[in-house]
């Protein structure tokens, strides 16, 4: 193994200048691989962050995945007669026992729940009409499921809860009916009742929508608002390990029979989405590598073709072929291992450079800086395929150079 080595080492120095070339494609290939596939990977974790924090992981509304069976159907399934377009009773929409099942999904290892109460209602100040979004919340549960805490420019949550009559709304509403923390304005229900509500909070997301359309009340305040005394129409949480709401998700409605909806389910069409970018990334920045793959190929092909002679001294001095194939994977092995250890520290220089970009978007007054993946995967990642594409270079030129037969290239030397 040293003289295969020492033999590797010596063609390489030998040939410098193809050598350095061959080892720069390769650290150039791993340095893009990293800078690429960190920014990607970066937004993509990025993206799921946001949408994972500023929504729950799983929200148990008020309906079923299938409407139920009529009385009749139940009590004979296989009866001759069937009955069709029966109207079900009337009745009050809501998760019927909510507290029982409320705790029955806060006993779940690593589950946060809040009940919420939310329905359509119209806000009403100074001649001004804005139809919204009012949910009845517990403060102190909407603290662990939600950022809203952290989005609040004015008040708080718990100035919510010491306020029976109080109302928290959004920035754009806000500024919309020119309100501030202490404004009253006067709330309409679907069934013509009103009351008169002071602004206890005010808060941004950067969502304009959400921000215009969405307002907070005591969960005991919109039941009576909304004529839904004791009700509640849907439960949020939030989970210690967001991707395992699927598996959490499906359990709770098999044990409370409301459709309960993970936000991997929600964001299926996103997800299916963030999936192809991926794959065509790891395409592309692999392409970088395959290309300097070839390079490789082209160094040890001339080095197989100038040193035809030696090889043929070689096998006639007792070298098997494996020999001489181990002579040119390791070569590959060696320029495949200095060019990835060189591209990784170019790599960090490159995604350290990137994280410094400042961008401000148009219309936005914070600076968002270019978000970076560090995690070890793409690293190892990047090497292994590097080495990959390095020894598979090397290899044709090995299997060449260990099928030349000494006789015939002695005898065309003489």
């Amino acid at each position: 193994m040293t003289i295969t080595l020492d033999i590797a080492l010596a063609h390489l120095v030998t040939r410098r200048r193809q050598t350095l070339v061959s080892i720069t494609g390769v650290v150039l290939g791993v340095a893009f691989f990293l800078g690429v596939s960190g920014l990607m990977r970066g937004s993509e974790h990025d993206f799921l962050k946001r949408l994972v924090d500023n929504s729950p992981h799983i929200t148990v509304y008020d309906e079923v995945r299938q409407g139920r069976l009529q009385p009749a159907a139940l009590q004979w399934p296989d009866a001759a007669v069937q009955v069709h377009n029966v109207r079900p009773l009337r009745e009050t929409r809501g998760i019927r026992g909510w507290r029982e099942k409320l705790d029955f999904i806060e006993a779940l290892p690593g589950v946060r729940a809040a009940p919420v109460l939310a329905d359509a209602a119209v806000l009403t100040f100074a001649g001004r009409q804005q139809g919204v979004t009012l949910s009845g919340v517990v403060p102190q549960k909407m603290k662990h499921v939600t950022t809203i805490e952290e989005k609040m420019q004015e008040g708080s949550l718990d100035a919510l809860a010491a306020d029976p009559n109080g109302i928290i709304i959004g920035r754009g509403l806000a500024d919309k009916f020119s309100l501030r923390v202490g404004g009253t304005l006067v709330v309409l229900a679907a069934d013509g009742s009103s009351r008169s509500l002071r602004v206890v909070g005010i808060f941004r997301t950067g969502n304009a929508s959400y921000d215009e359309n969405q307002a907070f009340v005591l969960l005991k305040r919109a039941q009576a608002l909304l004529g839904r005394v004791n009700r509640v129409n849907r439960v949020i949480m939030q989970l210690e390990d967001p991707y395992a709401a699927q598996a959490v998700a499906q359990a709770i409605e098999a044990a409370t029979g409301y459709k309960s909806v993970s936000w991997i389910e929600a964001s299926e069409d996103l997800l299916s989405l963030l999936l192809v970018r991926n794959i065509i990334m790891f395409s592309v920045v692999a392409a970088i590598l395959v290309v300097a793959g070839f390079g490789m190929y082209n160094t040890i092909s001339t080095i197989v073709m100038e040193k035809t002679r030696d090889i043929a001294i070689m096998k006639s001095m007792g070298f098997h072929p494996r020999d001489l194939r181990r002579i040119f994977l390791l070569e590959g092995a060696i320029v495949g291992s200095s060019g990835s250890l060189l591209g990784i520290v170019l790599g960090l220089g490159l995604m350290r450079l990137l994280a410094e970009v400042e961008i401000r978007p148009p219309g936005v007054t914070e600076i968002v800086h270019l978000p970076i993946f560090w995690g070890g995967t793409q690293f190892a990642l990047a090497a292994a395929f590097a080495m990959l594409s390095c020894l598979a270079a090397s290899y044709l030129p090995a299997r060449r150079a260990g099928r030349l037969r000494p006789v015939d290239i002695l005898r065309g030397a003489t």
